[in-house]
Parts: C-alpha cells; sequence; structure tokens
C-alpha cells in the first residue's frame, strides 16, 4: 500500500469503474459536453471534458469523465480530443446533443470553431453560453473595439488608480470596476459625475503637490483629458448606455433565472438602445452642454473641424457635430447593438423561450405550444416532419392533463422536478415526444460551474502531490 506504482494501479482502477458507473447510468442515450481548459501546476494545457444527460429516473446528471493534456489548442485539435476521448469509453459524438464552453477561457478565440464542427456533425448540439457572461461579452467588446470608447475608459481607470493612490477612493466612492462586472461601471459612472469637482480638486493638488514628477504630470494631464468635451460626452453616452442594461444585467445575474423574463429584457433592452439612437442626441448633448457649463469646460464650436488629440493644429476632415454624433453616438450604440443581436441570437432566444414554455412553474404558466413546436424544430434528427404532427397532437392533451392533475403538478419547480415526476408517473411513456423535448432541454447546458470545479480539484490534487514531493525531498 506504500508503493506509489500500487497506489496509482489502485486509483486507475476506482477510476474505471467509476467511469463504468457513468456510462451504465448514461445508457446510450443523449448528453451534452462541457468543455473547459486551464493550465496545471507544470503549465501544460489540461482540458476537462464532463457530461450532462438525463437518466433513466429522469434526473438531470452531470459527470466528470476525464482530464486531457491538449498541445494544441486551435478548433480541429480540440474537437479531435474530445471525440478520442468520448471514443475511448466507446461513447458516440453522434448523440451528443448540446455544448457548453466556458467564456473566459484561453481557449475562447478557438471555441467558436470548435462548436461549428460538432454542430456540422450535430445540427441538434447547441451552444448556449451563461447568459449574464454574454451581456459582460457585448459590453466588453464595444469598449475594446471602439477606439474612443477604449480611451476614455483608459483614462477613467488612470483616475481611478492615482485617486485610489491618494486614499481617497473609499471615501468618494469610486472603487474601480472589474472587466467582467460591467454592472459595477454604471455605479462608478454615476459616482463620478456627482463627485466631477472633487476628482478636479484633488487631481489639481497632485499635479502641484505630488512626490514626484511623473506623479505631478500625470496627474496634470488627467486634468485635461476629463476637463474635455468629449471626455465629458463620452461619459455620460456610457452612463446612458449602461443605465439601459444595467437592470438587464442584475436580472441575468439572479440564481433563479427565469429565462421568459430574460428575454423580455433582452428585447426590451434592443428597443430601448434603437430608441436612444433615433431621439435620445439632442437630449444627451444637452446634459453634456449644461454639465460643461456648470463645471466651466469649453464647449467647441459644432460646425468647426474636429481636433484631433490633444493638438488643435491636428483636425481631421469631419466637424465636431459629425464626429460625436456620427463616429461616437451611433457608432457605440450600433455595435453594442451588434454584439446584443449576436450573443442573443434567434435560435438562442428560440431556444430558451421554447425551455421555458415547458416549464411547470406556476401550473405552467409560460405554456406556449408554439413556442414548443420551435423549439422541436432546431431538433431535426428527432423531430421529422411526422414527428412534429405527433408532437402536436401530444401537446395538447399533455397540457390539459398535467393542469388537472394539480396535486401532483402544482408544486414543481423548473425542468428538472418535471423530468423526474413524470418518469415517476410513467407519463413519460405516454407522451413520449414531449418527455424527450424535457430530456433534450435539460441537456443543453446554460453554465460551466461543474467542469470548473473539477478543474479546482485538479489543481488542489496536483498542488498537494507537489508539496508532498518537496517534503520527500
Amino acid at each position: 500500500m506504500t508503493s506509489p506504482d500500487i497506489q496509482k494501479d489502485i486509483v486507475n482502477s476506482f477510476a474505471k469503474e467509476t467511469v463504468k458507473e457513468i456510462i451504465e447510468d448514461l445508457n446510450e442515450d443523449f448528453f451534452g459536453i462541457l468543455v473547459d481548459e486551464s493550465k496545471d501546476v507544470s503549465h501544460k494545457e489540461q482540458m476537462a471534458l464532463v457530461l450532462r444527460y438525463v437518466n433513466e429516473k429522469g434526473e438531470l446528471i452531470e459527470r466528470f469523465l476525464g482530464l486531457v493534456h491538449v498541445k494544441d489548442t486551435t478548433a480541429h485539435a480540440l474537437q479531435k480530443e474530445i471525440y478520442s476521448l468520448l471514443l475511448q469509453y466507446s461513447l458516440s459524438s453522434s448523440l451528443i446533443r448540446g455544448q457548453g464552453y466556458d467564456g473566459a477561457s484561453d481557449m475562447q478565440g478557438n471555441i467558436n470553431g470548435l462548436k461549428t464542427l460538432i454542430l456540422k456533425d450535430n445540427p441538434s448540439a447547441h451552444c448556449i453560453h451563461c447568459f449574464a457572461y454574454q451581456l459582460q461579452l457585448t459590453l466588453v467588446a464595444v469598449a475594446k473595439k471602439h477606439h474612443d470608447v477604449n480611451n476614455f475608459l483608459d483614462i477613467l481607470a488612470n483616475v481611478l488608480n492615482v485617486v485610489g493612490g491618494s486614499g481617497l477612493n473609499q471615501e468618494l466612492g469610486l472603487q474601480r470596476p472589474g472587466d467582467t462586472r460591467w454592472g459595477s461601471h454604471f455605479k462608478t459612472l454615476r459616482n463620478f459625475i456627482s463627485l466631477f469637482l472633487s476628482i478636479v480638486h484633488i487631481l489639481g493638488v497632485l499635479a502641484n503637490e505630488g512626490s514626484n514628477y511623473q506623479e505631478k504630470a500625470l496627474a496634470k494631464s488627467l486634468v485635461e483629458d476629463i476637463r474635455s468635451y468629449q471626455f465629458v460626452c463620452i461619459l455620460y453616452l456610457m452612463l446612458k448606455l449602461l443605465a439601459i442594461t444595467y437592470d438587464l444585467n442584475m436580472a441575468l445575474q439572479k440564481q433563479d433565472q427565469d429565462n421568459v423574463r430574460a428575454m423580455k429584457l433582452v428585447d426590451f433592452t434592443k428597443r430601448q438602445l434603437q430608441t436612444m439612437r433615433e431621439s435620445k442626441w439632442n437630449s444627451l448633448i444637452e446634459d453634456v452642454s449644461s454639465f460643461c457649463d456648470k463645471n466651466d469646460i469649453v464647449i467647441p464650436k459644432m460646425n468647426e473641424k474636429y481636433a484631433l488629440g490633444k493638438s488643435k493644429r491636428k483636425s481631421s476632415t469631419v466637424t465636431y457635430s459629425h464626429h460625436l454624433y456620427i463616429e461616437v453616438f451611433c457608432a457605440t450604440i450600433d455595435l453594442q447593438l451588434s454584439k446584443l443581436n449576436s450573443r442573443f441570437s434567434e435560435v438562442n432566444t428560440s431556444l430558451l423561450l421554447g425551455m421555458a414554455s415547458l416549464s411547470p412553474d406556476d401550473s405552467f404558466a409560460n405554456y406556449d405550444k408554439n413556442k414548443i413546436m420551435k423549439l422541436a424544430t432546431y431538433y431535426p434528427n428527432e423531430f421529422t416532419a411526422s414527428k412534429l404532427e405527433d408532437l402536436s397532437y401530444e401537446l395538447d392533451n399533455y397540457i390539459d392533463y398535467v393542469r388537472e392533475m394539480d396535486n401532483v403538478f402544482s408544486n414543481l419547480k423548473g425542468l428538472g422536478d418535471l423530468s423526474k415526476i413524470l418518469v415517476k408517473t410513467n407519463i413519460h411513456k405516454i407522451w413520449g415526444l414531449v418527455y424527450l423535448l424535457v430530456k433534450l432541454s435539460l441537456i443543453l447546458p446554460v453554465a460551466t460551474a461543474m467542469v470548473e470545479r473539477a478543474f479546482s480539484s485538479m489543481k488542489f490534487i496536483k498542488m498537494i502531490c507537489k508539496v508532498g514531493l518537496v517534503m520527500t525531498f
């Protein structure tokens, strides 16, 4: 028992028996995959694979299948490694009915290619990122892809760092927001406007009394930056954009996420952004001009040529009015709308609304036959034209029956509860197509917490092993 070789044999035996139980529990049925990667303590890229499936009792199960060292993180290489690991346990890739990936992964640049490759093999292997993270990505994209907004956020970050270095950031309520917590930017910008004079005063003091030349020069430069009309214009623009997306951001981060409500908020947010683009420019300029008047900031003549950077000698071929309206205001909103439309695509929207329509919450209050039928069309291998006709008839009888059986179905929460009770009451055999849709909806992953926990365990175990080796020597 003290021999390392024998210990490894025992652990490998346990692993094989565990995986054997998982495969038997899966019973050659459909499954989803959760994939993530991380570097271990040896700085080697490791890919973790988790299976998500519904067992014979109707229970939603997520099981860690294995870790694979990946030397190449291209889409084709990742697909090959995933299929190879599945094949190792006699699992057919044709049974994949859902994909889930961590949007913050180092492999993210290749994930879209990987999703597409698997979808090409399996048209029903859909992928939906965590909704809250999708919204974060749309906001991050605006910041990174629009030069003026990116420059604005750099200036804002520098101001917060300098003010923070003075020890007054907590007093002013100007904590620096995180890149993946964009809801916090809304509060920061709101506080920035309220405390603008105090911030200018602090920077002015540092410009005169800083501890060194660099600190003085930076403070002086930042005062000039934040007292420019363009900075104030983007400050108000981003505040209004974040105000529109703030409620959506909060709703998507709730643990008891309501997909119907979330999708309605997505549509509402898109409409609000479009309305802002079409009719809110004048009100934005009024707010900006009022702020500038109050804080003695020079307002440029809108019909004059726009000066590039801080140098008034360098001018572009467009006017201030054109630059601020077309190149900043419209371009920023268009970029936000474009990213929202791509992240919250029609397919993902239909999938989630269909799933929500199957939910038993509040006695099937969200039931919508049309949305459920639309959901079924995204699984062409399972729902042929004739099967869709059968499903339509099944749904009519099914919904009347479950609503009459109020004592059985009234207190159910979510599709997980529904799946188990359908199996327990043998209703899954009567309305098999409805149950198949429930099962496929459960298989489709919308979060990757399980695979992330697998990496936490891996790092913990490898760290212990590394410490143990050091102690041995």
